[in-house]
């Protein structure tokens, strides 16, 4: 939302000050989808808001939702054409994450990402970044939250009835590469004015960008970081992720000790597992050893996630693959969990939906 432009409409309407933080409230507290459902306001100024203003910065294409209705992915068509992915998952049943892209494409090329063949085209700016919020607000709020009585929540939301509680940017490109706004996005994210989401609520991945790790426990120390490391040596990194080849692991070993003298604050290592490249023994191995060289082993959690497949070349690991890197991992007392894979029928990888 345009809030500048929603001032300078209102001022030219010669609207009273109190009005502006009246529809602040009604779109970002409220959720509302639409400028005819602010009952405070006259209907002449509902019908002149809607002509001359657009709540989302954005046209939503289509929303997927998986059978058991714990994922969702919208694709949405920028007004220069661009098209661009979120996801809403509730792995529980109980809470809702939105995972949010922040760039057009991604330059990083990661192999295994559908993301990274599609090039970069453009950064979103912080305006197209939190509206994906604001739409999944808004969804959630028509399509649950109205069909649940207060003295009945809905099955699949538990106590929170629709209310989105975790934010993540692990979508469509590398925030650390579009920091300018994705740090603004992420201001108006905390603002209690506006959005009101806790900074622990919010997690900011990066495929590695060490000044980024730095900028971020600098600006935002209370927001969590994830790192989407997939690799535990430098060799097979750098073959697959080549932004290894410029950032290796000795680069991103420092910026974690950086981070952590900071912060003190947990990260988490994302780890794909991605069927004979990266969970054999050795993989472990020397996953393990890239972990306590960092130190701070009670501040690093490894998440195991298991691959959604993209058109690429790669496949997941088995289940039971997956299941003895866990056991490997925790007998050398490592800390990991196996995530829930959740959206691989509704195209849940980054980038499946907008590059076709």
């Amino acid at each position: 939302m345009n809030l500048q432009k929603l001032r300078d409409v209102l001022n030219e309407n010669n609207q009273p000050r109190f009005r502006f933080d009246q529809i602040k409230k009604a779109i970002y507290e409220d959720g509302v989808s639409s400028f005819a459902d602010i009952s405070t306001l006259s209907k002449d100024l509902r019908e002149t808001l809607g002509k001359e203003l657009q709540l989302l910065s954005f046209e939503v294409q289509k929303v997927l939702v998986s059978k058991d209705k714990q994922s969702m992915k919208a694709l949405f068509k920028l007004h220069d054409g661009n098209l661009i992915e979120a996801v809403l998952i509730s792995p529980s049943g109980e809470t809702w994450s939105a995972c949010v892209s922040c760039q057009v494409g991604c330059a990083l090329g990661c192999g295994f990402c559908a993301t990274g063949k599609m090039g970069l085209t453009r950064n979103l700016t912080s305006e197209e970044i939190t509206d994906q919020i604001l739409f999944w607000r808004q969804y959630l709020k028509t399509n649950f939250e109205a069909s649940a009585p207060l003295t009945s929540p809905h099955p699949l939301l538990g106590k929170e009835r629709g209310i989105l509680n975790n934010i993540v940017y692990m979508g469509m490109g590398e925030p650390f590469l579009n920091w300018e706004n994705v740090s603004q996005s992420l201001r108006d994210l905390i603002d209690p004015k506006l959005f009101g989401f806790g900074s622990r609520s919010i997690s900011v991945s990066t495929s590695g960008i060490p000044e980024g790790i730095e900028k971020l426990a600098e600006e935002f120390p209370q927001v969590n970081l994830a790192l989407s490391l997939h690799f535990g040596s430098d060799t097979k990194r750098s073959e697959i992720m080549p932004i290894n080849r410029k950032n290796n692991l000795e680069n991103l070993r420092q910026a974690l000790k950086k981070y952590f003298a900071k912060t003190k604050r947990k990260v988490f290592l994302e780890y794909v597992m991605l069927n004979g490249v990266n969970d054999n023994s050795e993989d472990a191995d020397t996953l393990i050893d890239f972990v306590r060289s960092i130190g701070k082993l009670q501040l690093l959690h490894v998440n195991l996630i298991r691959y959604n497949s993209t058109d690429s070349i790669f496949k997941s690991s088995s289940k039971e693959r997956t299941v003895m890197f866990r056991d490997y991992l925790v007998k050398n007392k490592i800390e990991v969990t196996i995530r829930k894979s959740l959206g691989e029928e509704i195209q849940g990888a980054c980038g499946q939906l907008a590059g076709k």
